[in-house]
């Protein structure tokens, strides 16, 4: 069997248990592709899962292989798939809770999680978009129905899921609120929010009313006040942990918990706004992948921000 560098973890602990590494090539199967990977995003349940936060709900295969967000060249196509050819650009959510993570130099993703690389932009880009940019989408769109003229306050505006929420809002015609430190408020501006809100100095409860969606990335306290600023009949779509039905009752409203499972058609479409140059993908760091371990730390500190990407090839 062959073998391909990849970053791999042999128990569940902080970032030292990142280990960089030979390890097997992996084979596509029925219904998946083979990437030989350019590069690959790092998203908060990386480091949640290697810290064995989701033993119970996500069970990995040890040793396994993390990462979610993928992108690079179709390598090897599995029996039955139809969509993709060898040498296709592509980007993807990877199959890790199989094992095959992203922080490698060949991923496996199902056919249904993959969408043509748009050609505007490279791949260090795309590879920031398949979690961060679906999870967004699927709240706002297919989970609280955004429509255009309604308000939404996205909580972690600056964030990596935040800053493609606020780009997709607004196109949707949306007024956005969005909390943020005081570091990157110019920033979540930027990218197209009305009203920032520095949670450091404020209290966003003070400033927002009647919102129609509050898009959660946070938890906790932070959930817990987000529920008086919604109008009656609005929805808070939280990203960390199920929301409580008996405040979502008492307040008039409506609660949702997603995942971004099921991507290929929402990527499909992100990749066409990033085409027609409607929004964009955000990168604020490029590492080596043999300095996961850094990226993670930098990740977990909770003030990332947009997207750090691991540079593959």
């Amino acid at each position: 069997m062959e073998n391909m560098k990849a970053v791999r973890v042999h128990s569940y602990g902080g970032p030292d248990v990142l280990r960089f590494e030979d390890a097997p090539r992996p084979t596509p199967a029925s219904g998946e592709v083979l990437i030989r990977a350019h590069a690959a995003a790092v998203n908060p349940i990386d480091w949640k899962i290697r810290a064995g936060y989701m033993k119970d709900s996500v069970p990995m295969p040890l040793p396994f292989i993390p990462g979610y967000d993928v992108s690079g060249v179709v390598e090897a196509v599995g029996p039955g798939v139809s969509h993709f050819k060898r040498g296709d650009e592509v980007h993807a959510r990877a199959d890790a809770v199989h094992g095959h993570g992203a922080y490698a130099q060949f991923v496996i993703a199902k056919e249904s999680e993959a969408a043509l690389k748009p050609k505007s932009i490279d791949h260090v880009h795309a590879a920031t978009i398949p979690v961060a940019a679906v999870t967004a989408w699927r709240a706002l769109f297919d989970t609280a129905g955004l429509k255009a003229g309604q308000k939404v306050l996205v909580h972690g505006a600056a964030g990596g899921v935040g800053s493609f929420a606020v780009q997709l809002a607004k196109w949707k015609g949306a007024y956005v609120y969005g909390t943020a430190s005081d570091s990157n408020l110019e920033f979540v501006q930027q990218l197209g929010v009305d009203r920032p809100i520095d949670y450091e100095t404020t209290r966003f409860e003070a400033v927002v009313r009647d919102a129609d969606v509050v898009l959660d990335t946070i938890g906790g306290e932070t959930q817990k006040r987000s529920w008086q600023v919604l109008k009656i009949g609005g929805v808070l779509v939280t990203l960390v942990g199920l929301n409580s039905e008996d405040e979502a009752t008492k307040h008039g409203a409506r609660s949702a918990a997603i995942s971004a499972q099921g991507g290929s058609r929402v990527l499909a479409e992100v990749s066409k706004l990033i085409e027609a140059g409607k929004i964009k993908p955000i990168v604020a760091t490029v590492l080596p992948l043999s300095e996961a371990r850094r990226a993670q730390e930098m990740n977990e500190s909770g003030h990332a921000r947009a997207k750090i990407v691991l540079k593959v090839a």
